[in-house]
């Protein structure tokens, strides 16, 4: 049942580096390459997970970052780490329009523009997988709400402010579970096979104004909710049914492990100029997971 973790997810994750010192993530926020000079980037689901480690990515080569998501204590935290004159917080729920409108008003107020939009604040929703009859349409609409009608709301409110200046980039976090089916609970896979066509359906459109949208498609990193998960049994017997540990089966390469400032260095490219002709692209960081399955065929009779 838990395929569900292999992917996730905002909101958690590893610690990440803050203000000017090399942090646990091992990185630092001193002196970068500074690819996003003079830039200012809105994050929602920012305080913890991919979207901690891409703030301090994005705060690291010079951007000024408005972080804005539903956990207060976590999200002043961070601000605080990364430094008063980079990085501000400010409480913002994907549910609600209003509020998505609002944090965009409020990098535009305070920094006089908005160049990068992170559509990054998602749930997995119930960890359940009951045959489809008895799918709970209630966790559905909870998690379709967050995960494909935030991110909706993100793009719209940034296209607005974005689009009379004819520029900026839209970068809207996705999921393995939106290129593959049946990774993860129905809601959760939906909701991001539904981001990837929302970044499809908008990016010819927003072109035409100089703005570009593109997704992110992780594979499954050790956040906090994976390790809880982890420690109740669950994901450990998923990963047993596919005969490897779960760090196994994240990779086609061994030894190696996705962590969230790799999710971050490919936001970094999508929202500098390094990527200024990218435009409806869903960029797949899971190495090589999706690319193929093995035939569940019987041995060859000898």
């Amino acid at each position: 049942m838990f395929r569900a973790m292999q992917v996730v997810l905002r909101g958690e994750g590893r610690r990440a580096a803050a203000g000017g010192f090399a942090g646990h993530c091992g990185y630092s926020t001193a002196s970068g390459s500074q690819r996003l000079a003079g830039k200012v980037a809105v994050i929602t689901g920012a305080a913890s997970g991919i979207g901690k480690a891409t703030a301090a990515e994005f705060v690291r080569n010079g951007a000024k970052v408005v972080l804005a998501d539903v956990q207060d204590d976590l999200g002043r935290a961070l601000a605080a780490e990364l430094g008063a004159g980079s990085a501000s917080y400010t409480r913002c729920d994907v549910t609600d329009e209003a509020q998505v409108a609002a944090v965009v008003d409020l990098a535009v107020a305070r920094h006089g523009k908005l160049d990068i939009m992170l559509n990054n604040a998602g749930i997995v929703g119930s960890l359940a997988r009951p045959e489809l009859g008895a799918l709970d349409l209630a966790d559905f609409d909870a998690v379709m709400a967050i995960n494909t009608r935030g991110v909706m709301a993100g793009v719209k409110h940034a296209a607005r402010v974005m689009a009379p200046r004819r520029a900026g980039s839209i970068i809207c976090t996705a999921s393995i579970a939106g290129v593959l089916g049946q990774l993860t609970p129905h809601p959760y896979s939906v909701s991001k096979f539904a981001v990837v066509g929302l970044v499809r359906s908008v990016a010819g459109e927003l072109a035409r104004s100089g703005v570009r949208v593109n997704a992110i498609s992780p594979n499954y990193i050790l956040t906090p909710l994976v390790k809880r998960i982890l420690r109740s049994g669950t994901l450990t017997r998923a990963a047993r049914s596919t005969g490897g540990s779960w760090r196994g089966t994240s990779t086609r390469w061994k030894g190696v492990v996705l962590e969230v400032e790799d999710i971050a260095k490919a936001a970094l490219y999508l929202a500098s100029d390094d990527s200024k002709y990218v435009n409806g692209h869903n960029l797949v960081v899971d190495g090589g997971f999706t690319v193929g399955k093995a035939p569940n065929m019987p041995a060859p009779a000898q």
